[in-house]
């Protein structure tokens, strides 16, 4: 008998309580927070900054975005990675949107490097909010690496004119690696999600 996903519930407005704290004044601790790399973490420091939207254009102050991604070397924190696991890298960062005056969502990390098998480097996110019945599932792909990205297999398999929905634009930002990506829960410029 195979493993099945656990079923989801309804995400409420109460999700994020335990989980982003510190966006509902809290003064509780988080098991993760926006800083997925520090200084000794091998490989390129990025930040991964944007904002949720929702299907009136409206930027969403409370949403709670998860990020889980490989390190530099396409390695991760699993031990399932046939490579071997980095432990000392767990790619895992937790934000809520409500922790920043403008409700942005902010991760300082590395670079992912390629998983292997075609894969362009990206990172897993996970977005949950108040009116989402469960959570939604996509990926950052980053737009300088068009290369791997054209041969992606997960990323061949969404519609062309769809795609940027997936890919984070390198901002021009002096001395740092800042990478956009917007999330929009719906309307023409809507996401792309995936089913898990």
């Amino acid at each position: 008998m195979g493993l099945k996903q656990t079923p989801s519930q309804t995400v409420g407005p109460f999700f994020a309580y335990g989980l982003t704290p510190e966006q509902y004044g809290y003064e509780l601790d988080s098991i993760a927070d926006g800083a997925v790399s520090d200084d000794r973490t091998a490989g390129t420091p990025i930040r991964i900054e944007g904002c949720v939207f929702d299907g009136r254009g409206d930027v969403v102050c409370d949403a709670m975005i998860e990020i889980w991604q490989a390190d530099a070397q396409g390695r991760y924190a699993h031990p399932g990675d046939p490579r071997g696991s980095n432990a000392d890298f767990t790619g895992f960062g937790r934000q809520g949107t409500g922790t920043d005056p403008q409700s942005r969502f902010r991760f300082e990390t590395v670079k992912p490097g390629s998983t292997g098998d075609g894969n362009a480097p990206h990172v897993n996110l996970i977005v949950f909010a108040r009116g989402l019945p469960s959570h939604a599932f996509t990926r950052i792909y980053f737009a300088d690496e068009a290369a791997a990205n054209a041969t992606d297999p997960v990323l061949s398999q969404v519609p062309a004119e769809r795609r940027d929905t997936l890919i984070a634009q390198l901002a021009d930002s002096p001395g740092s690696a800042v990478y956009r990506f917007d999330i929009h829960l719906q309307g023409d410029a809507e996401t792309v999600f995936f089913d898990v």
